[in-house]
């Protein structure tokens, strides 16, 4: 195992094994901890997908160090802890936290934050994130419903979460290259500096960091710093297939994700006439609308269709639900509602199953059961098809919320092809 990475969310998970499989690693991501004893698979990189980004901060370090001690057990040779390219936490963390049991864990002085990911539109400069052309505090993820992102300053950010020193390296000394590069590095621990926000505007300059950081036990990063860190130990070579092949079955789509990326995703769908259905998130809180009707509506629909089911809500209307019914109890309620559709769907005869919001995916991944995911086609910079390994035999797009453009639940499938190999 070249890689171990552990992830503080499913769809951030798949995201990053997108970019280890198209870069030439045999990539396989475990949803979870695995049972203890049971040995890890073997591939050129493991990744293990959590549910930890907005969980209590002395939870996520339990199991993030758990995760990695597995990897490190399995031989990883460097360890990647993987957390969103909008860098999404809280001033309680988790992200500072578990870079601090992270270090501590695998004995390392130093170790980088590079959450860049240019391919989607997140880059930093001058240890500033950016979504698109705009400041991470002018973009939608400011009024993100759990992890509000208001200072696009990941120096200041980062340290309020710990107590480590944080530093940065800018542009202008990551495109001098390679040596400069370490040698900034070198002065930053020599100065007492612990983590390092490194500056990334285009995947060529993922390439200097990930040769600048080649020997560091423990890297930390959105998945772009995937591209840099592959890139050391193999020549390229894509494993993902062009189609993926999939079980017979019906189509669904699940979407829990209130982002403006997700909300422009499923307008474009309904405009293009596809069966879709806003759950009346109050009348299902009452009990008027139960899981049981959801899961007849979507069966209730043409077979050769994709229904769409969602929670997502503007930022205006879910500030209001979140006022009356307290954010995190209806953000668990959310979950648990579109776990039991996903497991009654999957029992009634879907098998391609896209799931939007990595919360969400999370939810419908642990009631389904599934434990670890093989990496397809890519549908869109950060989201591939994935196929489940054992049962239930499906095939799944898990879609950070914020990632893919309009058309993307209308094109993703295309990507697949009907056979029963999968």
């Amino acid at each position: 195992m070249q890689i171990g990475a552990v992830a503080d969310d499913i769809t951030g998970a798949t995201d990053l094994c997108l970019m280890l499989s198209r870069s030439g690693l045999r990539t396989i991501q475990l949803i979870g901890l695995p049972a203890p004893g049971a040995p890890l698979p073997a591939a050129d990189a493991v990744v293990i997908a959590l549910k930890s980004r907005t969980i209590p901060a002395a939870e996520a370090v339990a199991l993030s160090t758990a995760a990695a001690e597995l990897l490190r057990a399995g031989g990883a040779r460097q360890i990647l802890f993987k957390y969103c390219s909008t860098f999404d936490s809280t001033d309680r963390g988790n992200i500072g936290p578990v870079v601090e049991a992270l270090l501590a864990l695998t004995g390392s002085d130093l170790t980088i934050a590079c959450p860049a990911f240019p391919a989607a539109g997140r880059t930093v400069f001058k240890g500033h994130l950016f979504v698109g052309d705009r400041l991470l505090s002018e973009s939608p993820l400011r009024d993100h419903p759990l992890t509000p992102m208001r200072d696009p300053d990941l120096v200041r950010v980062l340290q309020r979460q710990t107590v480590l020193p944080v530093g940065k390296v800018e542009i202008s000394t990551i495109r001098q290259g390679v040596t400069a590069v370490r040698a900034a590095l070198g002065e930053a621990q020599a100065a007492g500096v612990r983590i390092v926000v490194t500056d990334t505007l285009e995947d060529s300059d993922l390439l200097v960091l990930g040769r600048a950081v080649a020997d560091l036990p423990l890297v930390t990063g959105g998945s772009g710093i995937g591209l840099g860190l592959a890139a050391n130990v193999t020549s390229g070579g894509a494993f993902a297939s062009a189609r993926m092949a999939t079980p017979a079955g019906r189509s669904a789509i699940l979407a829990g994700s209130c982002s403006a990326a997700t909300r422009g995703q499923i307008a474009a769908l309904e405009a293009a006439g596809w069966p879709a259905r806003a759950i009346d998130v109050e009348a299902a809180l009452a009990g008027r609308e139960t899981a049981a009707e959801l899961i007849a509506w979507i069966i209730a629909q043409p077979e050769g269709a994709a229904p769409l089911l969602y929670t997502s809500a503007a930022p205006e209307q879910l500030a209001v639900l979140q006022a009356r019914y307290g954010r995190e109890a209806l953000g668990a309620f959310l979950e648990r509602l579109l776990s039991e559709v996903g497991c009654g769907i999957v029992a009634s005869g879907v098998r391609r199953l896209i799931v939007a919001g990595g919360e969400t995916a999370g939810a419908v991944l642990a009631a389904l059961g599934v434990t670890a995911l093989e990496i397809g086609p890519e549908i869109a910079p950060g989201v591939p098809w994935t196929r489940s390994l054992g049962e239930p035999n499906l095939v799944l797009a898990l879609k950070s919320g914020n990632f893919g453009d309009a058309d993307f639940f209308l094109t993703a499938w295309s990507l697949l092809a009907e056979g029963s190999d999968v």
